[in-house]
């Protein structure tokens, strides 16, 4: 992905963000040069995967096939201490979507925080990789429901839904609703181990440095 591409993104989500009053830790918006200041915070953030991400799934079309995110809390992985639960934001533009996939160990919900609608695609896999012809249970703000496999699932402002390991699940949003803002709690999360995807896909992208960073992603706090 170019630089000027995960730039823009990001402007749009910080839009987005002020426009429905969600507010976001501070960092967010901090500089290159403001993260060079804060050391300890840079650190922390870095070791626990917190801060901006963003992929295009291997695609080279985001607008299509891709996702920004902030990881917002976080703990680390069987570190005795740290905190067990993790949050993160999920910026779903209109028809762009996250392939199927499921995790490890996490359990998840996942949250329309506002703007528009979520679309949820859930599966179950065999151990050869093929989506089954049966229903996928599961709970969707108490209720527990059977939906068929791959059976769109309309999720408005507020709505939720609880995935387990082993439930694969693809989303996007509505088109002609406008962007989403998902909202992610979890056990504690970590994308570069415990991520699951049906077909291969390219989770973290080399990013084409076309101009300087605007917000730097998590990835990038280490250098």
């Amino acid at each position: 992905m170019l630089r000027s591409e995960v730039n823009a993104a990001q402007r749009r989500a910080v839009a987005f963000l002020g426009e429905l009053r969600f507010a976001a830790p501070p960092w967010v918006t901090w500089t290159p040069q403001e993260w060079a200041a804060q050391p300890g915070v840079r650190a922390h953030c870095h070791a626990r995967q917190m801060g901006w991400d963003v992929t295009d799934f291997g695609s080279g079309d985001f607008a299509r096939r891709g996702l920004l995110l902030v990881c917002t809390r976080n703990g680390r992985p069987g570190v005795p201490g740290d905190v067990p639960y993790a949050e993160k934001l999920l910026l779903v533009g209109e028809g762009q979507e996250t392939p199927l996939h499921t995790h490890r160990h996490k359990t998840e919900d996942i949250i329309n925080r506002g703007g528009g609608v979520l679309v949820m695609e859930l599966a179950l896999v065999s151990e050869g990789g093929e989506v089954r012809d049966v229903p996928v249970p599961v709970i969707t703000d108490g209720r527990l429901r059977h939906l068929g496999p791959l059976e769109p699932l309309a999720l408005g402002s507020g709505e939720s839904i609880t995935l387990h390991p082993g439930t694969y699940h693809r989303f996007y949003a509505q088109p002609g609703h406008g962007p989403v803002l998902a909202g992610e709690v979890s056990a504690v999360n970590d994308d570069l181990h415990d991520n699951v995807f049906l077909e291969a896909v390219g989770r973290f992208p080399a990013v084409e440095p076309d101009e300087a960073p605007l917000y730097p992603l998590w990835s990038e706090l280490g250098e």
